[in-house]
């Protein structure tokens, strides 16, 4: 597989399982390693009272892909640590992934069973894929997901996501762009703004305040450096002291101040009305600490402006990974024809057969439900819409789905697809999925 876009990244092949391999050995002796086959990602269920999820990751996910290559570090460690033996070496040293992958657009909304990702390759080729997909798509999807509920919390109100600190640096950049794909306006990261084109911000923290022998001294250096439209974090000591001092040094075009502890409700209502009193009604009010969105809506009531959201958010807000699994449902027999597989334990049943998938729509063009056809496309009555886009065709990653590109292309989708759903889609008490997933068999 190939692809002109991102920047340099590393190999992405060991980012697996042991077993992984160990199937391609064991497929490669029994000669089953190169029959054509369906693999789907795809939850079963939404994390507990969740209506809805989002899909994010397939962008870094295609990249990913396109860098899974076995060069000579990675052969000569599993050389030399026996995990494979020489055919499978020999194998793996001219690996490309060469067949199609099609799935939900990031952005879009899932629901249990949907066929969130499809490849369609050899199993050896499709198989190895699967720790790696399911890392990138469990992530990013989960923190989508809980990003997609703060923002609809948040309303009109745009939301910065700022949980670098409080996570893995790689997830760090990951979740940054999840959050942007859902609706958060920018992110703390500077990492994921190179990376994917998204839009940083960022003024200081306590200890800059601390540092200086006055707040008074510390306001007035920032204020140096970046104008009086900074927004100044006003609650080291004394708030009503420091929102004085910032107004008394910035004037009326003080940008913002920001609260980051105490009751944030309360704290909001009588800084506003001292921000108004002293002729700075433009002056913003910036809101963090430990929010969610529970915390959000709460807030709903309160004169703020946007909100700075972190340990929260990287975390998937309690449900820190989607729970996709990966599963063959489909492949070709010694007579080249495709069977439909699946597992058939009672608590973790698939559905085999290649899917196809439409969102059916209402003369309101809300959604009601999704359907998933088992081997067909499920009949069009007009308003709905096929929701399967293809990213790889042939090994060849097609244009428009990764990259700073591919992230504004999700979260266009996430907007589209958050008008069309069912109002209940915005309410955070625990519920059922907002649609049903219905199945139509062949």
């Amino acid at each position: 597989m190939s692809t002109s876009a991102g920047w340099d990244r590393p190999r992405t092949s060991l980012y697996t399982d042991h077993y992984e391999l160990t199937m391609l050995q064991g497929a490669l002796q029994s000669g089953a390693a190169h029959r054509k086959s369906v693999f789907e990602a795809f939850a079963r269920r939404l994390p507990d009272g969740r209506r809805y999820g989002i899909v994010a990751g397939t962008g870094r996910l295609l990249e990913g892909i396109a860098n899974f290559r076995f060069g000579e570090p990675e052969l000569d460690y599993l050389r030399r640590t026996k995990v494979v033996n020489d055919q499978t070496l020999e194998y793996l040293a001219g690996y490309s992934f060469s067949g199609d992958i099609w799935g939900y657009p990031e952005g879009e909304a899932y629901f249990p069973n949907s066929p969130v990702l499809i490849v369609e390759s050899t199993f050896a080729e499709a198989c190895i894929l699967e720790t790696y997909l399911l890392s990138v798509l469990n992530h990013d999807c989960a923190i989508a997901s809980a990003a997609s509920r703060m923002i609809s919390a948040a309303g009109t109100r745009p939301c910065i996501e700022m949980g670098s600190r409080r996570t893995h640096e790689e997830s760090a950049a990951a979740a940054a762009r999840a959050a942007v794909i859902a609706g958060f306006d920018s992110t703390s990261n500077l990492e994921a703004g190179l990376r994917y084109g998204l839009k940083t911000v960022g003024t200081a923290a306590h200890s800059f305040t601390l540092l200086h022998d006055t707040e008074r001294e510390a306001f007035e250096a920032q204020i140096a450096a970046f104008g009086p439209d900074t927004s100044l974090l006003v609650d080291t000591y004394d708030v009503e002291t420091a929102v004085r001092t910032a107004v008394d040094l910035a004037g009326d075009k003080l940008g913002a101040v920001r609260l980051d502890s105490g009751d944030l409700v309360a704290q909001a209502q009588w800084v506003r009305r001292l921000l108004d009193e002293l002729g700075n009604d433009h002056t913003k009010i910036v809101v963090t600490s430990d929010l969610d969105e529970f915390a959000i809506a709460a807030l709903a009531s309160a004169p703020v402006d946007s909100y700075g959201v972190g340990t929260s958010l990287v975390t998937g807000s309690g449900a820190p990974t989607a729970s996709m699994v990966y599963k063959l449902v489909s492949r070709t027999d010694d007579a080249g024809d495709f069977i439909s597989v699946a597992k058939a334990a009672k608590n973790k049943a698939s559905k085999g057969g290649r899917k196809y998938a439409l969102r059916k729509l209402n003369e309101r063009g809300t959604a009601t439900a999704e359907i998933v056809g088992v081997g067909h496309h499920p009949e069009d009555d007009g308003n709905d819409r096929p929701l399967l886009q293809q990213f790889v065709k042939n090994g060849e990653l097609l244009p428009g789905w990764t990259g700073p590109e591919g992230v504004q292309r999700a979260r266009r989708r996430h907007a589209e697809t958050m008008r069309e759903l069912p109002a209940v889609v915005n309410r955070l008490q625990r519920g059922e999925a907002a649609i049903p997933t219905i199945y139509e068999e062949d």
